[in-house]
């Protein structure tokens, strides 16, 4: 009997000792390379959808570069422009423009601290209340811009699981409302092409746009909101390549003119022109796009 006591006593110590143990050790989430690569892919989608150019760099939550992205025609110093706008965003724990702002408005002093870049475009990468990561972007056609393609390049992983801040691409994904509210309010990447044949988009217009052709991508469109006259068919005209696969125009010639409204739905199959002509915005819509 007693040796049994002994037995129990010498175990409800192990498990108060586990315990403890648990109490001092917090799980946290850790940005996967896969991960990096999906906000990467979404700035980006969200980069040549604007001025087509600009340098990503993604770091993980100590600021360590994970991964960086320059597209055609950036200047080679956006590189370092961009890993110091990430890793300021992260270690801080805030977007770059607070900083930027702050030293505008008198505090000087802040640029004496050492691996720092207070200039607006970096953004830390956020999965459930957690930084896991940060993203910074340089090069687009202006700071508003740099800081627009990181937040896109953010919101790629606003609907990570628990367990991770990158669920598979195979995984059921979540937007919450307010990450999807807030990608539409600039348009955006909601989900990227990284491991699957399909993308989302949420797209926003406030004018016309140039013609596009999509060589590889079937366009499916879904209107929330606003008008827009759309046209499909006939012959692009001025022609360029801003990325493989992609081909824009400054009109088109010809073709099937529509007008698109809230709940219409319409489809574009690889390598047709289209072209909204005029809008009426803001004008907001799901873009699925299928390779």
């Amino acid at each position: 009997m007693r040796e049994a006591k002994r037995a129990g006593g010498v175990l409800l110590l192990i498990l108060m000792a586990a315990g403890e143990l648990r109490a001092q050790v917090a799980d946290r989430k850790s940005l996967t390379l896969d991960g990096a690569r999906e906000v990467i892919a979404a700035a980006a989608g969200a980069a040549r959808a604007r001025a087509g150019t600009a340098v990503i760099a993604v770091v993980d939550d100590g600021g360590n570069l994970m991964a960086l992205e320059r597209l055609d025609h950036t200047f080679a110093a956006g590189a370092a422009i961009s890993i110091g706008k990430a890793r300021t965003a992260v270690l801080f724990q805030r977007p770059t423009k607070v900083f930027e702002d702050i030293i505008r408005n008198g505090r000087t002093s802040m640029v004496a601290l050492d691996d720092f870049t207070p200039l607006q475009g970096g953004v830390p990468i956020v999965v459930g209340g957690q930084v896991v990561g940060g993203v910074g972007v340089s090069g687009a056609a202006s700071a508003q811009e740099d800081e627009e393609v990181a937040l896109a390049g953010a919101a790629a992983l606003a609907g990570a699981t628990a367990s991770g801040s990158s669920a598979p691409s195979r995984a059921v994904r979540y937007f919450p409302r307010d990450a999807v509210a807030a990608s539409f309010a600039r348009g955006g990447v909601l989900l990227d092409g990284t491991g699957r044949n399909y993308m989302v988009h949420t797209s926003r217009r406030d004018g016309p746009g140039q013609a596009e052709i999509h060589t590889r991508d079937t366009d499916i469109i879904y209107v929330l909101d606003g008008a827009a006259t759309f046209v499909t068919g006939g012959d692009a005209v001025d022609l360029q390549e801003v990325a493989p696969g992609e081909i824009r125009g400054s009109a088109i010639r010809g073709g099937e003119i529509r007008r698109l409204g809230k709940g219409d739905v319409i489809t574009v199959p690889a390598g047709t022109p289209h072209w909204f002509k005029e809008v009426q915005g803001p004008f907001t819509y799901y873009t699925v796009k299928v390779r």
